[in-house]
């Protein structure tokens, strides 16, 4: 579904990205893991066609789109929704005007399908009744919601995540990896990135270790717990520790 074959990426002096490899299946969580400033963002840059990499090859399918200008890439973005790490929400605009947005825009719908759509996204992700409600008056956790339903407004195939339980309690936190998984069971490829680490646990299907701008590691939780790398094993190091997650997951068979 996505691949990223010898993708090396710098600014003036400074290696953001070096030598990257990954490939990610359809319909599967991917999640990119790693210290603050590791590159992780820079690979969703570079995913999404934002960023172009210095060198090496950037599939969609069986599209490179390493060297697709704006133009060429509309077509794709428009399979694509992207969750960014701050929202990107209009605060004085209400949940249904953000959600519903894009839609006016470039939908092609008429204004009562336009709510209808608005409406039955909503329900999905628990926010029913909101539709009158300001950006501004909600919780964290709320914003969040709504930001990941204006990525599902054009029913993407593909849902990128930056850091989405960022800032949140525990228990908002949790709510939106739940909802990380609902939507990938209705068959969105999702790739999130984030430092947190029993974020990445908890959803991730696969999970691919960055550090300084280069993959450390790439497969399972079981196979990152088997690992042998020291960057990865004191990264993981909490997670070898807690035995209820870790029976939680099923890793003991």
């Amino acid at each position: 579904m996505i691949r990223l074959e010898n993708v090396s990426l710098a600014f003036e002096d400074k290696v953001i990205l070096d030598n990257i490899s990954l490939s990610i299946k359809k319909g599967e969580i991917a999640v990119i893991l790693g210290p603050s400033g590791a590159g992780k963002s820079s690979i969703i840059k570079i995913m999404v066609g934002l960023w172009q990499p210095d060198s090496g090859r950037v599939f969609i399918g069986n599209k490179d789109i390493s060297k697709l200008s704006e133009l060429e890439m509309l077509p794709l973005r428009r399979k694509m929704g992207i969750v960014f790490q701050g929202n990107a929400l209009f605060d004085s605009l209400t949940v249904e005007e953000n959600v519903s947005y894009f839609l006016k825009e470039h939908g092609g719908l008429n204004s009562s399908l336009i709510k209808e759509k608005v409406s039955e996204i909503l329900s999905f992700i628990n926010l029913e009744g909101t539709e009158k409600i300001c950006i501004d008056q909600l919780s964290g956790g709320m914003k969040k919601r709504v930001a990941i339903a204006r990525a599902l407004s054009f029913d993407p195939e593909i849902i990128f995540y930056d850091e989405p339980t960022t800032g949140l309690d525990p228990i908002n936190a949790k709510s939106i990896l739940d909802l990380i998984k609902r939507v990938s069971e209705r068959g969105a490829t999702s790739i999130a990135v984030t430092h947190i680490l029993n974020d990445a646990v908890s959803i991730g299907d696969t999970l691919s270790v960055i550090n300084e701008g280069a993959v450390v590691e790439t497969g399972t939780v079981y196979d990152m717990l088997r690992s042998e790398n020291k960057f990865v094993k004191d990264f993981f190091y909490v997670v070898y520790q807690d035995a209820a997650l870790l029976k939680n997951k099923k890793f003991y068979k």
